[in-house]
């Protein structure tokens, strides 16, 4: 298959799961209910747009974190399931909604395995800065064309493979020109699949108590329209989120993030079988 992974689950280190489930509690503390800085005020709001009005539809989203999402779209009168790899995730977003309850159903499940789930059952399938981090994610695509309903749509926020592979393989770089210097970005293995760990500095990253990694995957943008169009779906809207002013005038990066995208929306929908 052209979109075939080299990767296979590794007896030698902790799953995916277990991984994320390390970092369950800070990650919950980290999001809240609203979000951090980066996902509130530079991802989310050009998702937003894309989403539109969800009163009335049967969501699921995968890969959901401790929940905020699920909730934020239940609120908005959404009927929502939503799963998670990790049993603590699922653990803090059901802690969460207990605390106030918006309906919301939170269950352990693998993205590329929703078999439980009948076909069609679903309007809108979310997928919130996930796809990167799902090692199956062509299953989870099929699983997600599968899950849709004819029309129905798949909207997922992620990483921009163009122009972020990584710490190890992209950069940024200033330059000097005359009187002003340009911002560059320097970008690596572009073409490849491979993964790779990302590091959450929680405090001192000498202190292995307070530092997490989780794996990455890393596949080019034609990858994922070429599992996209395998599952039976067809990509009508792609955005670049642009930093808010509020962004702009609380992080150093707002500048760069003008120039250049380190995130994307993608919306695809289910062709009529």
């Amino acid at each position: 298959m052209a979109n075939e992974e080299p990767w296979t689950p590794r007896s030698d280190r902790p799953s995916d799961s277990e991984l994320w489930d390390r970092m369950a509690a800070w990650w919950d503390e980290k999001q809240g209910d609203d979000g951090d800085r980066w996902h509130r005020l530079l991802i989310e709001p050009g998702m937003e747009r894309v989403l539109g009005h969800v009163s009335g539809l049967r969501v699921l989203e995968i890969a959901c974190g401790n929940g905020r999402l699920s909730r934020r779209l239940a609120q908005r009168g959404a009927r929502v399931l939503a799963i998670d790899a990790s049993g603590e995730m699922i653990r803090y977003a059901r802690e969460r909604e207990t605390l106030a309850p918006t309906g919301t159903d939170y269950r352990v499940g693998d993205a590329a395995s929703l078999g439980s789930l009948a076909d069609g059952s679903f309007d809108l399938v979310v997928a919130g800065m996930a796809l990167m981090d799902i090692a199956d994610a062509e299953g989870a695509l099929r699983e997600t064309g599968r899950a849709l309903c004819n029309g129905g749509r798949f909207v997922a926020s992620m990483i921009h493979p163009c122009f972020d592979t990584g710490e190890e393989h992209s950069c940024w770089v200033a330059e000097r020109h005359a009187y002003e210097t340009r911002l560059f970005r320097k970008v690596g293995r572009y073409r490849e699949l491979f993964e790779h760990r990302a590091e959450w500095r929680v405090g001192d990253p000498s202190v292995p108590e307070q530092s997490f990694e989780t794996p990455y995957y890393h596949r080019p943008l034609s990858w994922y329209f070429r599992a996209l169009n395998a599952a039976g779906l067809a990509v009508t809207a792609f955005e670049e989120p642009e930093p808010t002013k509020q962004f702009l005038a609380e992080s150093s990066q707002g500048p760069s993030l003008l120039e250049i995208p380190l995130h994307c929306v993608i919306e695809a929908r289910k062709l009529r079988t």
